[in-house]
């Protein structure tokens, strides 16, 4: 049944059918939500004794937050929600389909296997219109769009992918505290961010903590750093081009950008331990430098999940803040984001499946779970202002004012070179090969699995 709006002692009154009240995190009325978006939504969508399945990578205490959303579409709609989450997600939905068996909607957690699977026919085109709504409403929307198109079984590109929940990686992590006895003020452009590197080695300190450990997975951190810079050196379309091999990987523009992440890692100056000791310090440990007294380091590009390794009882936003990793202002690139983020995409098509999609294009259906903890979002539409955290809000906030938006290129690589010679090759580079070099032996294994 519709969307009941009749408060209660227990604080929502629900119709009869509808989603028990406690799966419902916040009543209507309450808070700033976009409480209109999902009345709106309600009153022209009604799949009333409906199944929808759904699966995703989302387990634990993630898969608790998407069913908190799940609960408002059960409750607007009349429809029962089958959501199961899966730590192999990505082969049990290969399996699904080839076997039919496929759930109605897919969450992938990146492109890469969506693209394989609408090519085998796997997947069904959103509803048309969805494409411009994505322009139209989400920040960098072109990039969202191009993310999102594939190529169907006949070779024809299409829209099957909208992203939900995103993952920010162009970030650097600094303490304020240390800045302010410094009287470093945060870099608004890449050349003033080599301009305060300088600085702060003229000062008598080291800028940079750097860190490329991580197992098996070792590199992985440097692979970033230079996808950020592609997208700070190229226009976005040349970013495209080397994640699809169009241009070789030891094309100039990408040893350039290889030899611009070197130029911050490759200096003994620059960062703490020196140069060779950035291959074999664990990416987990390298942020502790930060936290040191005096600090062993004043920066730190990582990602959004670093905190996670920051020392204990550590307040985010207070000990420790960050600023965006910034674009150059003489190359005229804008503000150029790198990320990650998953996107739905429907593997069984049905009507309930497109109207799951449409939900997701109401601001409610992402202020409930920025509401709660680990989401961000590119929807202009919804309220900056219902992020858990003034944290959250700027990362939100610099997902926002991007004017392009490009997944990690490694993570859009074939596996053999995303996540094997790209990685080893930075180790390689960063321990005393040349940039072309590398890039050509990288070029070299890609080709051989042509």
């Amino acid at each position: 049944m519709k969307f009941g709006l009749l408060a209660s002692v227990a604080g929502l009154a629900l119709c009869a059918g509808a989603a028990n009240a406690q799966e419902l995190k916040f009543a209507p009325g309450e808070g700033d939500f976009n409480w209109d978006s999902l009345e709106a939504f309600a009153a022209s969508h009604d799949f009333a004794g409906q199944q929808l399945t759904m699966t995703g990578p989302w387990t634990g205490a993630d898969k608790a937050l998407v069913e908190s959303v799940i609960a408002y579409f059960e409750d607007a709609t009349g429809a029962s929600v089958n959501y199961s989450g899966s730590e192999s997600f990505e082969q049990d939905i290969v399996i699904a389909i080839q076997a039919g068996s496929a759930p109605n909607i897919a969450i992938f957690p990146q492109p890469g296997l969506a693209t394989d699977l609408a090519a085998r026919g796997g997947l069904t085109p959103l509803a048309d219109g969805t494409e411009q709504w994505i322009l139209d409403n989400y920040s960098a929307g072109q990039s969202w769009v191009d993310l999102g198109t594939y190529a169907d079984a006949d070779g024809v590109d299409d829209l099957f992918g909208f992203f939900y929940k995103v993952d920010l990686k162009s970030i650097v992590w600094y303490i304020p505290e240390n800045f302010e006895e410094a009287g470093y003020e945060i870099p608004e452009t890449m050349e003033e961010l080599k301009a305060l590197t300088d600085q702060i080695v003229a000062d008598g300190g080291t800028p940079w903590c750097i860190g490329l450990g991580s197992g098996a997975a070792t590199g992985w951190p440097a692979t970033d750093w230079v996808e950020d810079m592609m997208l700070r050196t190229q226009p976005p379309s040349v970013y495209d081009q080397w994640v699809s091999n169009e241009i070789p990987f030891n094309d100039p523009a990408v040893v350039a950008a290889i030899e611009e992440y070197g130029h911050f890692a490759k200096n003994d100056a620059y960062v703490s331990g020196g140069s060779q000791a950035v291959a074999t310090t664990d990416f987990r440990d390298s942020a502790t430098g930060l936290f040191g007294f005096p600090p062993e380091c004043y920066m730190h590009r990582q990602a959004t999940f670093i905190p996670t390794f920051f020392p204990d009882g550590t307040a985010v936003g207070e000990d420790v803040d960050f600023f965006y990793f910034p674009a150059y202002a003489d190359k005229d690139l804008g503000k150029p984001v790198l990320g990650a983020g998953t996107l739905f995409a429907i593997t069984d098509d049905a009507p309930v499946a497109h109207g799951f999609i449409e939900f997701l294009k109401t601001p409610i259906a992402h202020e409930i779970w920025m509401a709660q903890s680990g989401f961000l979002t590119p929807f202009k539409g919804a309220n900056s202002a219902m992020y858990a955290t003034d944290t959250l809000r700027a990362q939100g906030a610099i997902l926002t004012d991007a004017t392009t938006f490009r997944f990690d290129g490694s993570d859009l690589m074939p596996g053999e070179i995303g996540a094997g010679a790209f990685w080893t090759g930075m180790v390689d580079y960063t321990t005393g090969a040349s940039a072309e070099d590398v890039a050509k032996g990288i070029q070299d294994r890609w080709e051989t699995i042509q």
